[in-house]
């Protein structure tokens, strides 16, 4: 396989790689590595890779996710997540608003994703495209005695704050049931995260789910908040992505966060989403 970086920060394409058949370790081992230095993968010319076969290479990396938005699971395949904003019989037939904040995949969670990938099945003719920023290097990038406070630091993330953000803002996501809001209280997890395989240190936080930092007055928790929402998206650690028919992508939801950038709406735009089980984020102290 060929691996060419994408951007200075983060990112990088594996080409000559067919993902629909069992991949040997020595391989798996390589792509593992790659994942692990550039944060965001995109493994190219994956067109005929069917949903089992995309369920199949996910849980190479360990087990599967169900996202709590079941009616947009695949019928066949419950471990895919629809991210699509076509409609049959005049009903979505997947989440039509995925991505559109900055965040970390289900950082709303006890244990956060470790990984997603997404598999291009129809894309618009314009538009489409997904961003992802490094938290490594946000974090990097912030003043010492900023970073030496945020190490010792919590904040809460909540799923039902976005869901109610989202229907006000864009009228698009459904609410959560009773069930489906038991199944996502909110978490506290540490501002600044240790990367369980690579030991860097990344911030964990982003405007989708995390709602305040514990421990400190209101006022100065959406102060800094908000100054770690613009560090995490300073242009120079961003890579854009431009979708290409067949790509797979795949990213490290414990050191990047990303965003979908939307299409037009009379544009269909079909992606087929698996996340992968991640484990409980260690602090800096621990």
């Amino acid at each position: 396989m060929q691996v060419n970086a994408l951007h200075p920060v983060l990112g990088a394409e594996i080409i000559g790689l067919d993902l629909s058949g069992p991949l040997p370790d020595e391989v798996f081992a390589a792509v593992r590595a790659t994942f692990n230095r550039y944060s965001v993968v995109v493994f190219r010319g994956q067109q005929a890779l069917t949903p089992a076969q995309h369920v199949a290479f996910s849980r190479r990396f360990g087990a599967l996710e169900y996202h709590v938005m079941r009616q947009f699971l695949h019928p066949e395949f419950p471990e895919i997540l629809l991210v699509s904003n076509e409609k049959r019989d005049g009903r979505n037939i997947g989440l039509a608003d995925a991505g559109r904040y900055w965040h970390s995949d289900l950082s709303y969670k006890a244990e956060p994703s470790l990984g997603s990938l997404l598999h291009a099945k129809v894309l618009p003719a314009e538009g489409g495209d997904t961003l992802f920023a490094s938290m490594v290097a946000a974090y990097a990038n912030l003043p010492a005695p900023l970073r030496a406070r945020l190490d010792g630091l919590q904040a809460e993330h909540d799923y039902a704050a976005r869901v109610v953000r989202q229907r006000d803002t864009m009228g698009v996501r459904p609410d959560l049931s009773a069930a489906q809001r038991a199944e996502v209280p909110p978490v506290v997890h540490p501002v600044v995260r240790v990367h369980p395989e690579t030991g860097k240190r990344a911030l964990f936080v982003s405007e989708g789910f995390t709602t305040r930092i514990l421990g400190i007055p209101e006022d100065e928790s959406r102060a800094i908040l908000d100054q770690l929402f613009a560090a995490s998206i300073a242009p120079d650690i961003i890579y854009r992505h431009r979708w290409q028919d067949g790509d797979m992508v795949m990213w490290d939801n414990r050191a990047v966060i990303h965003l979908a950038a939307g299409c037009p709406p009379d544009m269909a735009r079909t992606m087929y989403r698996t996340t992968v089980k991640g484990d409980r984020p260690s602090g800096v102290a621990a």
